[in-house]
Order: C-alpha cells, then structure tokens, then sequence
C-alpha cells in the first residue's frame, strides 16, 4: 500500500493514480521535499499489485515551473560539491524511479512546463498537451548544463539529436503545437478535455495485460543499452515470460469464442 504523501496531490481511481503538483500561485515548482516524495513514491509504486497507470496533471492551469528559485536554487547557492552532489543525484533519482516503476506513465501539460518539470514529462512514457503548453529545459539559461536528469541521453531518442540540442542549447520554450509536430506530445486537447483525454488513455492501457505491458515498459528502456542481438534474444525471453501468462491464454480462448478478452494482469 502507497503512503499517502504530504507534498503533492494523489488521488487513486482504480487502477490509475492522478498526480499533480500543489502549489499552484508559483505555478507548482518543486521543492527538496517533493523531488524526494516523488521518487521514494515511484519508487514503491514498482511493488503496488494495485496501481497500473499513472497520469501526472496540471494544478491551476500550469504542470510544472522546475526548481523553486527560493526553495532550492537559494541554498544551492551555499553547498560544498560533496552537498551540490547528493542532490543532483537525488534530483536523477527520481527519472530512474519513473523509468524502473513497471507502470506506464503519462503526462498531461498545459501551461508552464519548465526545467525540471520538462524532464518530468520527458521521463513519462506518453505525452499530451494543449496549445498553451509552453515547454522548456532553460537549464542554460541560469547558467548549467543541458545535461540534467538524463535530458541529453532521452530526449534526442524522442524528438531527434538536432533539435535537442536547439532546445538544450537555447533553452526556449517549445509550444504545444511545436511539440507535437516534433513527436515529443503523442496528441493535442483542448484545456477543457486535457484530463479526460489522459485519463482515456490510462483507462485503455489498464483494461490491457497489465503485466505485460510492464514488461513492454522494461523493455524500451532496457534496450536503449544492448545490441540488436542482444535486444531480439531480451525480447524472446520477455515473450516467453508472457506466454505463461493466463492472458495470453484468456486472449487466445476469447477470438476463438469471438468475444473480446478481458485481461487480469496474471
């Protein structure tokens, strides 16, 4: 069972959680305490039998502003390298909790969706946005890297190398429009069916083979470091694993009877 946290929103409906950052007057920016609330919850959510989407929303018109300048920029400002460190690790902590969590993630973005809060749209698995979103890795722009959170290695696998490194290097907003014409949203709605749009796409993930698609989620990103070789012989195992499952058998007894399955997650 999930903890109930103390520095975002959750709501559970069934199989699906509903996320949302709660500090909408500062256009939800994160905090140390809600960068580590949200890794140690994706972090158990790779043990939850309950659980199998998540969408991540925006709270009052924005998902995310990144890094609190007062919260977190400021006593950046008065650490030791060991300390500067500690949280950049910990800030890359919560993309690997994202990644290795088993579950299909999506991120619905309307708004202001910025530094860190691009990367967490960046780490979901399925991406959607209204034309108002305004998405931007401005690390550059207050003086850092591009690389951060993983951003140099997963975002040209999304939208290409070249225009990465325009977003990386230039630190510009990217529009909802322009993301989705660039691969980086998977679909556009209007602000008013945003959330039912996502929340759509969680219900139809969730009335799939829930372990299965876990294993399709493994997959994707662990073949990001293998050969093809080594992919096609993860992926004959993987298969095999679901093979023994009771949904590849429920699939195979329901187009025989010509009724649709109605999977289980075993």
């Amino acid at each position: 069972m999930l903890s109930e946290p103390k520095h975002f929103l959750c709501h559970v409906d069934g199989p699906v959680a509903k996320i949302s950052l709660n500090r909408p007057e500062r256009k939800n920016p994160l905090t140390f305490d809600s960068y580590a609330e949200l890794r140690d919850w994706f972090r158990a959510l790779a043990h939850s039998n309950d659980i199998h989407a998540v969408v991540l929303l925006p709270n009052g018109g924005n998902f995310s502003s990144g890094g609190d300048v007062h919260d977190i920029i400021g006593p950046l400002m008065d650490m030791n390298m060991k300390e500067l460190l500690s949280f950049t690790r910990m800030t890359g902590d919560l993309v690997k909790a994202m990644i290795n969590c088993g579950k299909p993630i999506i991120a619905a973005v309307d708004g202001v969706c910025a530094g860190a809060g691009a990367i967490i749209a960046m780490a979901s698995d399925l991406r959607m946005a209204t034309v108002d979103a305004k998405v931007a890795f401005l690390f550059n722009r207050v003086g850092l890297a591009g690389c951060d959170m993983g951003a140099c290695a997963i975002l040209p696998r999304i939208i290409g190398q070249g225009r990465a490194s325009e977003l990386l290097y230039l630190g510009r907003s990217m529009s909802g429009q322009e993301g989705y014409e660039w691969g980086f949203f998977n679909s556009l709605a209007k602000r008013s069916d945003l959330e039912a749009t996502a929340l759509s796409f969680a219900e139809r993930i969730t009335g799939g083979p829930t372990f299965a698609n876990s294993m399709t989620k493994t997959m994707l990103h662990q073949e990001w470091s293998m050969s093809l070789e080594q992919a096609i012989e993860a992926e004959a195992q993987a298969q095999a694993i679901c093979m023994q499952g009771n949904d590849f058998r429920r699939a195979y007894e329901a187009f025989l009877a010509r009724k649709r399955p109605l999977f289980e997650g075993d």
